[in-house]
């Protein structure tokens, strides 16, 4: 594992930093914070979040949705503008201060009124916050039209992307800003340090780009991230700054990624790296908490950094003169200087979850056999029902089908099974479980939150129960996100590409009435693979059915209650 995480968490280190904003000589304002990616040293580059500078714009949020704005420079923000970059000491050149035993600075809430050296004992030594101009701020057209896409119109309602809870007061203007900076991220220039670019003399390889971007499609879905940010910004940063967090890539929408790793307020413009290509910048974060109909959804929302860069390499060479040379200092995507073919396919589990339709209702599958496939009873809850499959690229198909097999809704297993038409070809067929290992890695394949718009999301987490009955598996229990229209989908383990159930619910609070993502329940494969052998062999339902007549214990653990130990009695 850490050979797997090790160019990534050192890229992270090196390249991770906070930012804050405040007025000149007005304390009593206040402060804005994000995280930020330092892109290149001597001169010092950073790009962070766009959120923080919403405040100090002179024509206000509003132009940054002014028609064809792609960036706007450094001065559309007032002259009261300062900001402030801090690092750690990873950071910072092999020469640096904090290795020569120079103090480090923490913040006034952590060190009293007088900054001086941090405790041995606790926190972190880190670089002094330096002082840094704006040089512009940009957005990706292609990441605003997705996600006025996937976002915008009727569903526009549902979705909030602010950093505090629904139910928490934020005003509408407030809300108006951050929706409106979504999108956008800003290039900042530190300001240098005498006494360091003398050392970045005396070592040439400080120079230039600190970290390396991967392509736009070089990590597959499904594979391992790792997000770097800053929880809460500028506050305690010799405790917060560069926290890690890994997940997977959820889904993506051409620069717009969805990422399962958990972020928090603060971390915005914090940036997101990859296992393979090996320690490569795969984005940065633009909203760390979406919520859907009031939900948390789990899922942190991501902005590819290779079109990020290109926007600023363009907007840089139309700034004039003085910036041309800036944009030579921009990391380079992997590959392009020589057109490398990146593209990784990613792994057949990806693939093997599909999209099933049964007249309004939708939700997800899993082929078990080139003609069958298996969902849950509410997604598909009719015997004889006619079903439409539809598959994912890029063996993208539609095929009709029929239910041969729905469990009783008094049954404690919510399954069905779908009789295809055709042959499903070019869809990987995963190989069923025989056991099952509490703490393993498993992930999840649906078409939750974005149901048929994007494909099916990768979510991923550990095994966290195994109930069993008289020794047999009845229900697995994990940690993956898992949203409305995931049901049916395939639970598996990334390590080995087995199949380990089929996913039938999440965790609602009846007297709240909230969605708890990452605590939900899925069939074992186990219980259905003997029912299903027996159909192919000989078409007949009889294991199927005896589904429906599941013993007690079992009805008693899918009713997520205990059962009566005697005869109820009064609260009163």
């Amino acid at each position: 594992m850490a050979r797997q995480w090790g160019p990534s968490m050192r890229a992270a280190e090196k390249a991770g930093c906070v930012v804050s904003a405040s007025r000149a000589g007005q304390a009593e304002a206040g402060s804005w914070s994000c995280s930020g990616v330092i892109l290149s040293r001597c001169p010092d580059l950073v790009l962070c979040h766009g959120g923080i500078f919403t405040p100090f714009l002179r024509a206000g949020s509003a132009a940054l949705t002014a028609a064809g704005a792609a960036f706007l420079p450094g001065d559309s923000c007032g002259d009261d503008l300062r900001l402030h970059v801090q690092w750690g000491p990873a950071a910072a050149s092999p020469a640096g201060r904090a290795e020569r035993g120079r103090p480090g600075l923490c913040t006034p809430q952590c060190a009293g009124p007088e900054p001086g050296p941090p405790a041995r004992s606790g926190g972190r030594l880190l670089q002094p916050p330096r002082p840094a101009e704006l040089l512009l701020l940009l957005s990706c057209p292609a990441f605003r039209a997705h996600f006025a896409r996937l976002f915008g119109g009727e569903a526009a309602e549902q979705w909030r992307f602010a950093s505090a809870a629904p139910d928490d007061e934020v005003s509408e203007e407030e809300e108006e800003d951050q929706l409106r900076a979504l999108g956008w991220f800003a290039l900042l220039r530190v300001r240098p340090d005498p006494e360091e670019e003398e050392e970045a003399a005396a070592a040439e390889e400080e120079r230039g780009p600190v970290v390396a971007v991967a392509p736009p499609g070089a990590v597959p879905k499904g594979a391992p991230l790792l997000a770097c940010g800053s929880p809460f910004g500028a506050f305690c940063p010799d405790i917060f700054l560069n926290t890690l967090s890994r997940g997977v890539l959820s889904n993506a929408a051409g620069p717009l990624l969805l990422t399962d790793a958990r972020c928090l307020p603060g971390t915005e413009g914090g940036g997101v790296f990859a296992a393979r290509p090996a320690g490569a910048l795969v984005a940065l974060v633009a909203a760390p908490l979406c919520w859907k109909a009031r939900e948390w959804v789990g899922l942190t929302l991501l902005c590819a950094a290779a079109p990020l860069l290109r926007a600023a390499r363009a907007a840089l060479g139309r700034l004039g003169p003085d910036t041309h040379g800036l944009a030579a200092l921009l990391p380079l995507e992997m590959g392009a200087p020589w057109g490398l073919p990146l593209r990784d396919p990613g792994p057949p589990w990806a693939a093997a979850a599909v999209l099933v339709e049964c007249g309004t209702v939708w939700g997800s599958g899993v082929v078990v056999a080139p003609r069958l496939v298996v969902t849950c009873r509410h997604v598909a809850p009719r015997e004889a029902a006619r079903v439409l499959v539809r598959t994912t690229p890029p063996k993208s198909a539609t095929i009709w089908g029929h239910v041969v097999f729905a469990t009783r809704e008094t049954s404690p297993y919510d399954v069905a099974v779908v009789s295809l038409e055709k042959d499903l070809h070019g869809v990987p067929l995963l190989v069923p479980a025989e056991h099952f290992h509490e703490g393993e890695a498993v992930s999840v394949v649906g078409f939750g939150v974005f149901g048929q718009t994007c494909g099916p999301s990768v979510t991923s987490g550990i095994l966290s129960a195994v109930v069993r009955v008289d020794d047999a598996a009845v229900m697995l229990q994990t940690t993956c996100a898992v949203h409305g229209g995931s049901s049916g989908g395939p639970l598996f383990s990334p390590c080995t590409g087995n199949l380990l159930g089929i996913v039938a619910s999440n965790t609602r609070d009846n007297d709240t009435g909230a969605t708890y993502p990452h605590l939900n329940f899925s069939v074992p494969i186990t219980v259905l693979q003997p029912a299903l052998q027996w159909y192919r062999r000989t078409g007949g339902l009889g294991g199927l059915r005896e589904l429906d007549s599941a013993a007690e214990p079992v009805r008693v653990v899918w009713r997520l209650r205990q059962p009566l130990t005697g005869a109820p009695r009064s609260k009163l």
